[in-house]
């Protein structure tokens, strides 16, 4: 909804029966793999661009995705990518990564087993 219309104002989220925060701590639900692509799914990358990066096989890609996707509770890839880059802190394991070093990143990562 756009502000300033006269109709009441509410969460797309709300209307989709989503709650970012609760879809976040579901990435616990994945293996240490699953989390890798995962974080590099957030990038964008298409499943090519992903096998050559991870050095697997594009349909062990299209694999993982899938199972990501089931996981999470997720309908699209699009979603778990949206998914991937709002967990970006808990996922992220480079020290000097800037968005894992904002404040309140520590803490977020403490919430989340990486292996």
């Amino acid at each position: 909804m756009i502000r300033g219309t006269t109709e009441r104002l509410t969460c797309p989220f709300r209307h989709a029966g989503k709650d970012p925060a609760a879809e976040v701590a579901k990435v616990n639900l994945l293996t240490a793999r699953e989390k890798e692509v995962l974080l590099h799914l957030g990038t964008g990358a298409g499943n090519r661009e992903l096998a050559g990066k991870l050095g697997i096989a594009e349909r062990t890609v299209k694999a993982h995705i899938q199972r990501i996707v089931m996981k999470l509770d997720q309908s699209t890839r699009l979603e778990a990518a949206v998914l991937s880059v709002l967990a970006h802190n808990l996922l992220c394991a480079d020290p000097e990564c800037r968005p894992c070093n904002t404040p309140g990143a520590q803490h977020q990562r403490a919430g989340v087993a990486l292996s």
